[in-house]
């Protein structure tokens, strides 16, 4: 058996995104690597949020990127995702920005929970969770 691919969605870089020396504005990547979570989630989860129903939802903890290459106006990129899931309330997404001539522009480093909406704390075991309101495990993250 093969090892999949990450999650990948393609983006194009706009004008209204580059800073006055003509780059993608350094918040932008971190935009770019949100859209790229929000996808992966919403796709594993199908057609119905459980999670919604149950009034908890993956909240953003920390976020860290490291730029590689610039990015100009008019570059297609595609930009990963990949869950890691360890023990406790955490787990991490990995996530890269690769122009389509497979230049790599940046990589980020997420971690991630599942807060409950209503006590305001982090559920255990978001794993579990995530895979007892039916989201697709395998499309969360190759190393299962």
């Amino acid at each position: 058996m093969t090892a999949r691919e990450p999650y990948s969605v393609e983006i194009k870089v706009r004008l209204y995104e580059l800073d006055p020396l003509g780059h993608l504005n350094h918040a932008v990547y971190h935009s770019y690597g949100e859209v790229a979570r929000i996808e992966l989630m919403e796709a594993a989860a199908g057609e119905q949020n459980r999670l919604r129903d149950e009034n908890v939802a993956p909240v953003l903890l920390a976020s860290q990127i490291s730029y590689r290459r610039e990015l100009r106006q008019g570059d297609v990129v595609n930009v990963t995702c990949d869950f890691k899931f360890g023990t406790g309330k955490t787990f991490e997404a990995a996530q890269t920005i690769v122009k389509t001539d497979g230049t790599l522009s940046a990589e980020i480093t997420c971690t991630l929970g599942i807060m409950d909406l209503e006590r305001r704390k982090l559920v255990e075991n978001p794993r579990g969770r995530l895979e007892q309101a039916g989201y697709d495990l395998a499309m969360l993250s190759t190393a299962e």
